[in-house]
């Protein structure tokens, strides 16, 4: 599919999901193709001009004189928006594999591996590869948490200071720390929070259950709303019923009137609590305007791991799981960690799924490629029921968590920063890896060539 080189040209007969348009105040498309509630697609043409989209038309007539490109119905979003990732752990696996394949032996690893390799250089490297991933597929903004105790921030906000002005104009890069929650009690805490305001980013921290935690997040939120600083947070990433700190942050956001924005990632223990639980919490959640990001792809392969037991799923007494998983070197996972990404969507919190871990220890697989998370998510948590209102999942809504008004939907007078597909159809789209789409910032088409691994060899092969 060639783009014209021209300032000025048309993108004829692409199908469009309805929930990705933004139309300007008085703007219509009168009556549009709609194929079914299931796939609310818009066949529609599209105007650019000047690298912005000029206008959105039902069968327009185009001048002669124009160039124009025939799309044969294949679908076009807006740029992906990837909400919850972490470069600078990225592609260590070459030299740190968690065979284990667990939690705790993730953390493990990662401490290890940064002990070890963590200089500006890796960090660099690594990260910059993730980003040259990233906008290859089609990724147009993007959140990193960043490791941040013991001195590590010192070196990797720098790193990712140089990477956002490296990448201005491509990427909209944002950092946000991460730490155990009582590391921000110390003076330390506070150096980190300054750090995180000068480098732009979003405060952010892991909240783990204890006798202390409500004073742990109030310090947060207090650190925070000093420094006008947006909160972003690891919760509840666990089978474990007894973790409610989702619950927790969202009666602090309500308690301290705070006026930010809170992300919270993983709420993997919602969806093993029971329902009058689960309600209090979205409860608080969609009242303190929270937004929840699911990490599907890196919970699946990490949650109920050869666990002895499944706390959560109980077919059987325990003598008898023990009895019988003792019989098996390994056992299948019966739980697969996705949070109630349905429950939360139709209570309306802004809800969205990202990449989290790429090729690191805590994921092994991965390539910052935000279609595949969104195709993964949907078989794992059945987007299939109306499959255009969960696309901005991973465009519109990450966008808006982030403070992007005009990144992650499709507009007149936006920003022509597209992505085509050859698949028509979300049976199609989400059927083939769609290896071959095209990426279009500000109108012209992008090298959309992957960096080859080799390129970290040096750093992973010892």
């Amino acid at each position: 599919m060639k783009i014209p080189g021209a300032s000025h040209y048309w993108l004829k007969n692409a199908h469009v999901p309805s929930t990705l348009i933004q139309l300007a105040d008085g703007e219509t498309l009168g009556e549009s193709e709609l194929l079914n509630p299931i796939e609310p697609l818009l066949l529609l043409d599209i105007e650019i001009r000047d690298g912005i989209i000029h206008s959105l038309q039902q069968s327009a007539t185009v001048p002669g004189e124009i160039p124009s490109v025939d799309l044969q119905r294949g679908m076009v979003w807006p740029c992906f928006v990837d909400l919850h990732t972490h470069l600078d752990k990225g592609h260590t696996w070459g030299r740190s594999p968690n065979l284990a394949g667990t939690f705790d032996s993730a953390l493990a690893l990662v401490s290890s591996d940064r002990e070890k390799h963590w200089d500006a250089e890796d960090v660099y490297r690594r990260m910059e590869f993730g980003l040259k991933c990233s906008y290859a597929h089609g990724t147009r903004a993007l959140r990193t948490h960043i490791d941040s105790a013991n001195g590590q921030a010192k070196i990797s906000l720098e790193v990712f200071k140089a990477l956002k002005a490296e990448w201005q104009g491509r990427l909209e890069l944002q950092a946000v720390s991460l730490v155990p929650l009582d590391y921000f009690m110390g003076a330390e805490g506070e150096v980190l929070a300054d750090q995180i305001a000068e480098a732009g980013g979003c405060l952010g921290g892991l909240p783990l259950m204890n006798e202390d935690l409500e004073r742990q997040i109030d310090r947060v939120f207090e650190l925070a709303g000093d420094r006008q600083l947006n909160l972003d947070f690891h919760t509840d990433e666990s089978g474990n019923p007894a973790d409610i700190t989702l619950r927790h942050i969202a009666a602090a956001t309500l308690r301290h009137e705070f006026t930010g924005q809170v992300v919270c990632g993983h709420c993997c223990s919602l969806s093993v609590q029971p329902a009058e639980e689960v309600q209090k919490t979205i409860d608080l959640v969609k009242q303190a305007r929270i937004g929840i990001v699911s990490l599907p792809m890196c919970n699946l392969y990490l949650q109920d791991r050869n666990q002895q037991t499944s706390q959560h799923f109980l077919y059987a007494p325990l003598e008898q799981q023990l009895a019988f998983n003792s019989k098996f070197p390994s056992r299948t996972p019966r739980w697969r960690g996705v949070t109630l990404l349905h429950e939360l969507k139709h209570s309306g919190v802004p809800t969205a799924v990202a990449s989290d871990n790429c090729r690191d220890p805590f994921h092994a697989f991965g390539d910052h490629d935000v279609l595949e998370v969104f195709t993964q998510s949907a078989k794992i948590a059945h987007f299939n029921a109306a499959y255009g209102d969960w696309c901005t999942a991973v465009t519109t809504t990450p966008a808006d968590l982030m403070g992007f008004p005009t990144i992650g939907r499709i507009g007149t007078g936006l920003p022509a920063d597209l992505i085509f597909f050859r698949g028509r159809y979300f049976s199609e789209l989400l059927s083939r890896s769609q290896h071959d789409r095209v990426v279009l910032r500000q109108g012209k088409a992008i090298d959309t060539a992957l960096p080859d691994y080799a390129e970290l060899d040096d750093l992973l092969v010892k």
